[in-house]
């Protein structure tokens, strides 16, 4: 996740006042560590479900041992995997963008320009699969919260590059070109 680089290894910056594109850093998801319980789960359903079709007792039909199943699959493994697929984090060259939802989305921004502090959290649990809790507070919006994020340390570092990066690109673009002044 580096620029590409330029002359003496800086970055290469567009133009004073040109129009600069947005471009996508990175794009994740929370820790798939989350869909561990939901993949035993799914294994036990098949298995007993295997085991148990034709072993049942007459008035307990085959079907309902399916019906049974297949409602446990659905509730316990399809919903927790529907959910963590509809949760999405991007970073851009702008912004931080969080996306949440299947149907209705809820969408939240918070700007590269404007800063913002970063705090990292990281458990017990979070630190032996290498993820972490980030919060982005610009001390006026609620703070975004990027939960179980995957190598939370190269998105930390990730994040702290695009806010120096833009702030900078700001300030210049910021400052007025003065021509200079005509001899008389």
């Amino acid at each position: 996740m580096t620029q590409p680089t330029g002359i003496g290894g800086r970055p290469i910056a567009p133009a004073p006042g040109a129009p600069t594109p947005e471009l996508r850093v990175a794009r994740f998801r929370r820790h798939a560590r989350a869909l561990v319980w939901p993949a035993l789960i799914l294994i036990v359903v098949a298995g007993m479900c295997g085991y148990l079709f034709g072993n049942l007792p007459a008035p307990l039909q085959n079907w309902m041992l399916l019906a049974a199943g297949a409602l446990v699959v659905f509730l316990l493994v399809f919903l927790p995997y529907l959910a963590w697929l509809s949760h999405t984090y991007t970073i851009t060259t702008r912004r931080v963008i969080e996306r949440v939802g299947v149907f209705a989305t809820r969408r939240r921004e918070l700007s590269h320009v404007r800063g913002y502090t970063i705090e990292v959290r990281r458990g017990p649990m979070q630190r032996l699969w290498g993820a972490g809790t980030l919060t982005l507070s610009n001390g006026m919006d609620e703070p975004m919260r990027l939960t179980n994020v995957p190598s939370v340390d190269l998105v930390h570092e990730v994040l702290v590059d695009q806010v120096e990066v833009s702030q900078i690109l700001a300030h210049r673009d910021a400052q007025t070109i003065v021509p200079p002044a005509p001899s008389a």
